[in-house]
């Protein structure tokens, strides 16, 4: 049996909307069991995520530090942001929050990995791309707010990164799997072998 993800539907025989928010909702499904009962699943519906793992020539990550209300703390990351328009291509996001969070260009694009954050309680999937051949970017900063007012940008070496998260030190999801996996790649068949840039994405799919 090959070990894969695959497609699959139970029968949902009802479903509500208990709350909708500015960039998300909880939807309630009541779901057909393999046994014929149903029983009541309330998941977050996302409209799905990009995250960047920036590396420069001399193996360092693009990190940002940045206030996470939900748990209470400054979290070490990598560049990160919502795909908020339908369809949109993930790589043009992936773009486009590199420069706004980090002001930052790459020439080299990959996808590193894709993931369900927490498929249990939410339908988020998160494209995580490798961008190398990196660059200051033209014009001004953007403007940040909120959060993102008070962040803090580093570059720190990958080996560094990597014991962080095994030392449990590190904990956002994107920097965890972005740092686990490029120490994979590097491992295995390298950075080279990985995806495409516009790999197909079933989970979002996008217009090229």
């Amino acid at each position: 049996m090959a070990i894969k993800d695959t497609p699959e539907e139970w029968t949902v025989t009802a479903t509500t909307t208990p709350f909708t928010g500015n960039k998300t909702s909880v939807r309630t499904d009541e779901v057909v069991m393999p046994d014929g009962s149903t029983v009541t699943r309330d998941y977050q519906v996302h409209p799905g995520s990009v995250a960047v793992l920036a590396l420069d020539g001399e193996g360092r990550v693009l990190v940002l530090r940045q206030y996470r209300h939900p748990v209470r703390q400054k979290l070490w990351e990598i560049p990160a942001g919502l795909l908020d328009i339908p369809g949109e291509n993930p790589l043009h996001a992936a773009q486009r929050e590199l420069y706004e969070e980090a002001h930052v260009k790459a020439e080299d694009w990959r996808v590193l990995t894709d993931v369900y954050t927490t498929p249990g309680g939410c339908d988020e999937a998160v494209r995580i791309f490798l961008a190398r051949d990196l660059s200051e970017a033209e014009g001004e900063r953007f403007e940040v707010s909120e959060e993102e007012a008070d962040m803090e940008l580093a570059r720190v070496a990958h080996d560094e990164l990597l014991r962080g998260v095994l030392a449990g030190e590190l904990h956002n999801n994107c920097l965890v799997v972005g740092v686990l996996a490029l120490a994979a790649a590097l491992g295995g068949a390298g950075l080279d072998a990985l995806r495409p840039a516009d790999a197909p994405w079933p989970a979002r799919p996008f217009e090229a």
